[in-house]
């Protein structure tokens, strides 16, 4: 089967969903530009063919571009070839995928959800290795303590808190400055 690649321009950068039949092989996280990605891109997928964005790859841009942009988006319906990858990792990206919008887990707490108490460091891992970044949201997994851990995008950490900041997730478990004021004492409001 023919695998597939499609390049799109995202608020934070170009990225890239890769596709074999109905269902996504891989995802690329934001490049700085266009020519990054491509070179990054034909390391993971070199035989892959560029095609045009519809039907489900068509959703998929959207979802990512208007994620990327603040807005609210659940991508965990899209399809997925998740039986390539090992069961252990598997397990993993489920549970990421469970994490809702703006929320965020331990690499403790994934491995309690899997059952694997004591593995932080093997989720640590099975996210290093995580083909469909975004889709499944890998950075919404952060370290012990609200640290960010790593993250393998084109600006590395950084990208990863700007996402998560896109997202106004709270990577800490100290509550933020305005959280215990009610709605309509915070700034900006009247």
């Amino acid at each position: 089967m023919t695998r597939h690649f499609h390049l799109f321009e995202t608020a934070i950068g170009s990225c890239a969903l890769i596709w074999e039949g109905e269902r996504f092989i891989g995802a690329q996280l934001p490049e700085r530009d266009e020519a990054q990605a491509r070179r990054r891109l034909s390391q993971r997928f070199p035989e892959a063919e560029e095609r045009p964005a519809e039907g489900f790859v068509a959703q998929a841009v959207a979802g990512i571009r208007a994620l990327f942009t603040g807005e609210k988006r659940d991508l965990s319906d899209l399809p997925l070839a998740l039986e390539t990858v090992s069961p252990f990792n598997r397990k993993v990206y489920e549970v990421a995928l469970s994490i809702p919008h703006g929320e965020t887990l331990t690499y403790g707490e994934v491995a309690q959800r899997i059952g694997e108490p004591g593995a932080a460091r093997a989720v640590g891992v099975a996210l290093g290795q995580n083909p469909w970044p975004i889709i499944v949201p890998c950075h919404r997994v952060l370290a012990a303590g609200g640290r960010t851990g790593g993250f393998s995008a084109d600006g590395g950490v950084e990208t990863k808190l700007r996402i998560l900041t896109i997202e106004k997730a709270r990577t800490g478990t100290e509550p933020g400055l305005f959280d215990a004021l009610p709605l309509a004492a915070r700034p900006g409001r009247r």
